[in-house]
């Protein structure tokens, strides 16, 4: 006797897969993107704090403009801090990266495509 196919496709788990949201839709019908917002978030956040790369978290959600100028903004702060510029900006670009990490988890991210990122 044979097993019946695993359920497969639509947000809940059954009925026939929906080709324009393959990862399902939020509350509001918009489907989600393939990209995580755990993952978005927690990038953003972990290196910011632990290897002051803020950015990769907005770089994997497809915001290459923001992330390349927190990513490149510290990187080139590094440097300056020996002078008293530099620490200024340091810092603001930190804050920047750790406050956009925390938001990413806690609020409701979009790729670079308008998508909300899948939770």
């Amino acid at each position: 006797m044979s097993q019946p196919p695993p359920p497969q496709g639509g947000q809940f788990g059954w009925g026939p897969p929906d080709p324009s949201a393959p990862w399902g839709r939020d509350p509001f019908g918009v489907p989600y993107s393939e990209k995580a917002k755990t993952t978005a978030g927690l990038l953003q956040l972990l290196l910011t704090l632990l290897c002051s790369l803020g950015g990769v978290g907005r770089l994997y959600a497809g915001h290459t403009a923001i992330g390349l100028t927190q990513l490149l903004g510290m990187l080139i702060a590094i440097p300056f801090m020996f002078v008293l510029i530099g620490i200024p900006v340091f810092v603001g670009l930190w804050l920047w990266s750790l406050i956009d990490g925390i938001l990413m988890l806690t609020g409701r991210p979009l790729d670079a495509r308008g998508l909300p990122l899948r939770p």
